[in-house]
C-alpha cells in the first residue's frame, strides 16, 4: 500500500445541513447590491442600521475596566451571586413569595440558549413526578427552531401545540387549549413569556389565565423562555406578567432568561435559569443537581456580561438609565411597525396588514409565502427567513419605503 493512501475514517458521518438563519445572513453579506436589506437576524439595530451599544452598558463597561479589584478568576459553578439573585428578582418580582421563602434555584447560564439546554437536561434527569410515562415537551407551532433540537438532544420527546393561525395572523387560542387538554399529566409546556418568536403574537392576559387554568388542572409543567423582558413593550413588569401570574397560582415552574436583547449583550452570553420549587429543601436539592450538570458541561459561566448586568440591576441610578434605554429600543421598533403598516395601506397592498401593529417585540410574521420570500430576495435583495418572519429592527427610516414597495410588488405578482 502506498504511504500516501488514506485509511478509512472511524467517523461515519454526513455533512449537516447549514443553519437556515445564518445561511440567509451569509447570503446578505455576500450580496453587492447597495439597496440590500437584512431583516433576518434578531439583533437590534439603530436607525442607521448599526449595532447599538446601550449607553448604560458603555458607562458600566468603563467602570469595570478601571476597577483594580477585578480579576479573571473562575466564577462559582452556578455563577456570579449578585447576578443570579438580581436576575431572579427582575423576572419573578422582587416581592415574589418564592424568593422570600428561598424556593428559587438560580444558575447563571450561557445566555438563553444555555438556560434552555440546562433546563431541558435537568428535566430529562429529573422529570416532573406527575408524569405517568416518558417525558414529553410541547412546543408552539411555530417556535424558535433551537427549542426542538435542544430537547431532542437530551432525549425528551417533542410534540407541538397549535399557536399561530395563518387565517387571522393571530393566536389560535382554541387549538392551543385543546392541545393542553389532550396532553398527558406531567408533560412540559414550553411557553414564550413575551414577544413570541417568530410570530410576535402574544396571548392577552385573559388568554394567559385560560392557559394557566388548564395547566393547573391537568398537572402540566410550565417551562418559560423569557428572552425579551423590557425589550418587547418597554415595560419590565408588563413583559413578566405571565410568569408572575403563573407563580401566583402556586405552580412550580422553570424560567429561562436571556440578557442578549434587553442589554444588547449578544456576544457576552449572559443568561440565567430559575427553577421554582414547592419548598426550600427541594430548591436546595435542585440547585445542587443543576451544579452537577453545569460542572460537567461548562465548569463555570463567563464573568464579563454577568458583571455588567449585575452592576446595572443593583444600582438604582443605573437601573433607571437602563429602563430609558429599553424604551428607546422598544419605541423605535413600535415606530417601524406603524411606519410599515401606514406605507402598505398607502400603497393599497392586497390583504390586511393590521397584524404588523398588533404583534409585539422584535419579530413580525408578515404572512409572506415561501415563494414570495424567494422573489423578494431575488428581485429586491431583501433577506428574511422563508417562513416570512422579519426582524423589525432591520427596518429604519432609510429603507422602510423600499421594503414596503418590495412587499407590495411580490404580494401582487408572486
Amino acid at each position: 500500500m502506498s504511504s500516501s493512501a488514506v485509511e478509512p475514517s472511524v467517523f461515519n458521518v454526513a455533512v449537516a445541513p447549514p443553519d437556515a438563519l445564518f445561511g440567509v445572513l451569509a447570503a446578505y453579506k455576500a450580496d453587492p447590491s447597495p439597496q440590500k436589506v437584512d431583516v433576518s437576524v434578531g439583533a437590534y439595530r439603530d436607525n442607521s442600521g448599526k449595532p447599538w451599544v446601550l449607553p448604560v452598558v458603555k458607562k458600566v463597561d468603563a467602570v469595570l475596566k478601571d476597577d483594580p479589584t477585578l480579576d479573571h478568576e473562575y466564577l462559582p459553578i452556578t455563577g456570579l451571586p449578585d447576578f443570579t439573585s438580581s436576575s431572579a428578582k427582575l423576572v419573578l418580582g422582587s416581592n415574589a413569595d418564592a424568593i422570600k421563602n428561598d424556593r428559587v434555584a438560580s444558575v447563571q447560564t450561557i445566555s438563553g440558549t444555555g438556560a434552555n439546554h440546562l433546563g431541558a437536561l435537568f428535566l430529562s434527569r429529573h422529570p416532573p413526578t406527575t408524569s405517568s410515562g416518558p417525558t414529553t415537551v410541547y412546543i408552539s407551532s411555530p417556535t424558535w427552531p433551537n427549542h426542538k433540537q435542544i430537547f431532542a438532544n437530551v432525549g425528551i420527546a417533542v410534540k407541538e401545540y397549535p399557536y399561530f393561525d395563518p387565517k387571522t395572523l393571530g393566536l389560535d387560542i382554541n387549538g392551543f387549549l385543546a392541545a393542553l387538554e389532550s396532553a398527558e399529566s406531567g408533560s412540559i409546556i414550553l411557553l414564550h413569556a413575551c414577544a413570541h418568536n417568530p410570530t410576535g403574537v402574544d396571548p392577552t392576559e385573559d388568554q394567559w389565565k385560560q392557559i394557566a387554568e388548564v395547566i393547573v388542572r391537568k398537572k402540566l409543567f410550565p417551562f418559560f423562555d423569557c428572552a425579551y423582558q423590557g425589550f418587547a413593550s418597554g415595560d419590565l413588569d408588563r413583559d413578566a406578567w405571565a410568569i408572575r401570574y403563573f407563580l401566583s397560582k402556586g405552580l412550580e415552574l422553570l424560567v429561562c432568561q436571556s440578557f442578549a436583547k434587553n442589554f444588547g449583550l449578544y456576544g457576552e452570553r449572559a443568561g440565567a435559569l430559575h427553577v421554582v420549587s414547592a419548598t426550600k429543601e427541594i430548591s436546595t436539592a435542585v440547585k445542587s443537581q443543576l451544579a452537577v450538570l453545569q460542572r460537567s458541561e461548562i465548569s463555570n459561566p463567563p464573568a464579563y456580561g454577568a458583571r455588567i448586568v449585575a452592576k446595572v440591576l443593583n444600582d438604582p441610578t443605573l437601573f433607571n438609565e437602563w429602563t430609558g434605554d429599553l424604551k428607546t429600543m422598544s419605541g423605535r421598533i413600535k415606530e417601524m411597525r406603524k411606519a410599515l403598516y401606514d406605507k402598505l395601506v398607502e400603497l393599497g397592498t392586497p390583504g390586511t396588514w393590521n397584524h404588523i401593529v398588533d404583534q409585539i417585540g422584535m419579530f413580525s410574521f408578515t404572512g409572506l409565502t415561501p415563494s414570495q420570500v424567494a422573489k423578494i430576495t431575488k428581485e429586491y435583495h431583501v433577506y428574511l427567513t422563508s417562513n416570512g418572519r422579519i426582524s423589525m429592527a432591520g427596518l429604519n427610516t432609510n429603507n422602510i419605503d423600499y421594503f414596503a414597495q418590495a412587499v407590495d410588488s411580490v404580494v401582487r405578482t408572486a
